[in-house]
């Protein structure tokens, strides 16, 4: 359970996650606009096997699938409070099973919308409800939908300014990044399950590991035949385990409790 925090504290804490938050927000409208890098679609290993083009970025997409039913299995081991965030999260998982499967059979910008468009309500989802758990159980209520809402709206957004050849990827970007800063800061300031925090910081090293893999595509793929993008993916159903793992371990008693 929550230990109780003095509100000179509480306010300092507060003041830093919300100052951090402003400045990246400034720092990322000061950047010019982003478009999308068509060469990001060339992918090294096209391979077509059993008619499917690109088959090992299809299917590696297919593990995003089991750990997102996995999670909505579990869905009453955890407080009724934590429901509405949690389905979001595991429902955007499934997504990105589709979603990606779907870009990378035929890779192009507009098909990039729906592998993104899940991810960033994934994104959200997971941010919320660690808001909620270290800071204030009233947040996860107050802002799961807005924060939802815009998540899906940078996706939307850029999707907007690609069509109209003005590329802006800044929003999505922010989406992405700031949220694991912020929770970042959150497991260091703010009292919560250890069990928790340790499988949030398993899932940040996964996701750092698949940045690397994505990086290094066609050098991966040369060295050991499978390419670093299929590895991304199969590392990034890794980080959502773990993140998913940690879910779980939010508020698991005391949420209980309060219900009661």
């Amino acid at each position: 359970m929550h230990t109780a925090s003095n509100p000179s504290r509480r306010d300092w804490r507060g003041w830093l996650l919300g100052g951090v938050a402003f400045v990246a927000i400034v720092g990322t409208l000061l950047v010019p606009r982003i478009p999308q890098d068509e060469s990001y679609h060339l992918f090294a290993d096209t391979r077509t096997i059993a008619g499917i083009p690109n088959f090992w970025n299809v299917i590696s997409n297919f593990p995003f699938a089991l750990v997102g039913i996995y999670g909505l299995t579990l869905t009453p081991r955890l407080a009724r409070s934590l429901w509405p965030g949690y389905l979001a999260f595991c429902v955007a998982v499934v997504g990105v099973s589709f979603g990606s499967a779907y870009y990378h059979y035929a890779p192009s910008t507009p098909a990039l919308v729906w592998d993104r468009l899940p991810m960033s309500i994934a994104f959200m989802a997971v941010f919320t409800l660690i808001l909620g758990d270290r800071v204030n159980p009233a947040l996860r209520r107050i802002l799961l939908a807005p924060l939802l809402i815009i998540g899906a709206a940078t996706v939307f957004y850029w999707s907007w300014t690609e069509r109209h050849g003005v590329g802006d990827l800044r929003p999505y970007a922010l989406v992405q990044f700031l949220p694991f800063l912020l929770i970042a800061l959150m497991l260091w300031l703010y009292p919560g399950s250890r069990e928790s925090a340790a499988w949030v910081w398993w899932s940040f090293l996964m996701y750092f590991l698949a940045k690397i893999a994505e990086r290094f595509d066609a050098p991966v793929y040369g060295a050991v035949g499978i390419s670093g993008h299929t590895m991304k993916h199969l590392l990034s159903a890794g980080t959502v385990l773990f993140a998913l793992f940690a879910l779980l371990h939010l508020d698991r008693w005391s949420g209980r409790l309060r219900e009661r």
